[in-house]
């Protein structure tokens, strides 16, 4: 048995989810557990959906809408008129308009993810009733049935035991009675049934949590890049692909900012040896990337970057040394906001960290540490961090930025910088 991930960018129009199927149809007869993404861009518009709800400014219903008519675009392409898919998916959209007609929840994270789930459980229904309609026989499943997780919404921790267990009794009957189950990344569910979700982009841990579960032979994440790269393409030109790495370079690469794969996703498959592979959607026959522990440690320099950072200078507010129970107080208000310290350095009266630019989180923080503490805030930064890295590396990557701190771990450098404006011809 096999996992496949797909996510969103693989079935972000007709398509792609066409497409999809034609690779899918190469393993016919196989067992496989897809777990498939919401459609391209569907969570940030459902994102909006949660913030104008949450301001009850009146334009909730109107960006649901649109959400909604998007997938109804697609499913006319796929389907005849009359299709049960209409109504099967009409009906997980009622279940969002439900949240949205109710005044807004006092805890945003709960709302937001009563509301984002629709994303992924929209796209499996279409997803699967169009495999089925191409004649490769798959069996609908909600993961919130599988993946059990505690009350921490928008990051739900998950609860191994239950999930597993939940996962046997689930999955088996299911790929015995023959065909591919599909079901939903990113999402699970509480003890009281409340939607959780596993944190942004969670597919690839999803498909993790499966594979493990499941003892998966291998799991399979489809992007639309060759394989791993040692660059972002979008970024940097003349990248190269990794054809083998260890699990240990991968869990690095995904902890400074990798975006290829979820963070959390190599844990679970290292645990079980369970190999992954990173496969083009694009180029199916392409050999890709595989992630194990039968692999070369012997790299090129690989370049994270992170954007949107954010670098917090904090003091106490009567310049006394910035002593163990401050570093306590603060450690403990960040982890309680779910704040990721990406980069820290402190002097004997101040304190600096590099976090996400999470508004609302940031926001708070600064807020609530006030009364004893007061903050210098700088936005607009990135986070540049380069393993196995070599001089010359390091002096391209500097070129028009200003590099406010640095650190190095071994074969690690970490960057905060930011870019240097253009200089402006002054106008006569």
């Amino acid at each position: 048995m096999k996992v496949f991930k797909f996510g969103g960018a693989s079935i972000k129009d007709a398509a792609g989810i066409k497409n999809v199927a034609s690779i899918l149809g190469r393993f016919k007869g196989e067992q496989l557990v897809i777990i498939v993404s919401a459609m391209g861009k569907t969570t940030n518009a459902l994102e909006e959906v949660v913030a104008a709800h949450a301001k009850s400014d009146g334009r909730a219903q109107e960006l649901y809408d649109a959400v909604k008519e998007r997938h109804y675009e697609i499913m006319r392409e796929l389907f005849d008129a009359g299709d049960e898919v209409f109504t099967s998916v009409n009906d997980t959209f009622v279940e969002g308009e439900w949240v949205i007609e109710e005044d807004p929840a006092e805890n945003y994270d709960y709302m937001y993810d009563q509301i984002v789930c629709m994303g992924e459980l929209v796209s499996s229904k279409i997803v699967s009733a169009y495999l089925n309609k191409v004649g490769l026989q798959t069996h609908w499943l909600d993961a919130r049935d599988v993946v059990a997780t505690d009350n921490t919404y928008r990051e739900g921790w998950v609860i191994w035991e239950k999930t597993k267990a939940n996962a046997q009794r689930e999955v088996g009957p299911l790929l015995a009675a023959g065909g591919f189950v599909l079901t939903q990344g990113f999402i699970g569910s509480t003890s009281e049934n409340f939607t959780t979700t596993l944190g942004r982009e969670g597919s690839d841990y999803s498909a993790a949590i499966f594979s493990y579960c499941l003892d998966a032979e291998g799991m399979f994440i489809w992007k639309d890049v060759p394989g791993v790269l040692n660059a972002d393409p979008r970024l940097f030109e003349n990248v190269i692909k990794l054809d083998r790495l260890s699990y240990r370079e991968a869990i690095e690469m995904t902890y400074y900012g990798a975006s290829v794969i979820h963070p959390k996703t190599i844990k679970p498959l290292q645990n079980k040896n369970i190999p992954l592979f990173v496969k083009s959607f694009i180029d199916p026959d392409g050999a890709g990337t595989e992630i194990s522990s039968d692999s070369e440690e012997t790299y090129p320099p690989i370049v994270m970057v992170e954007k949107n950072q954010s670098l917090l200078h904090i003091s106490t507010l009567d310049y006394s040394f910035v002593a163990e129970h401050h570093m306590a107080r603060l450690f403990n208000k960040l982890a309680d906001l779910r704040l990721f310290v990406n980069m820290m350095q402190n002097t004997a009266i101040s304190f600096s960290i590099c976090v996400p630019t999470v508004s609302d989180r940031v926001e708070r923080f600064i807020r609530e540490i006030s009364d004893e503490f007061k903050v210098k805030r700088e936005d607009g930064l990135e986070l540049m961090t380069i393993r196995h890295f070599t001089p010359e590396t390091l002096e391209n990557l500097k070129k028009g930025k200003i590099v406010l701190y640095e650190e190095r771990i071994r074969e690690t450098m970490q960057l905060v910088m930011r870019s240097i404006p253009p200089i402006q011809r002054r106008e006569n």
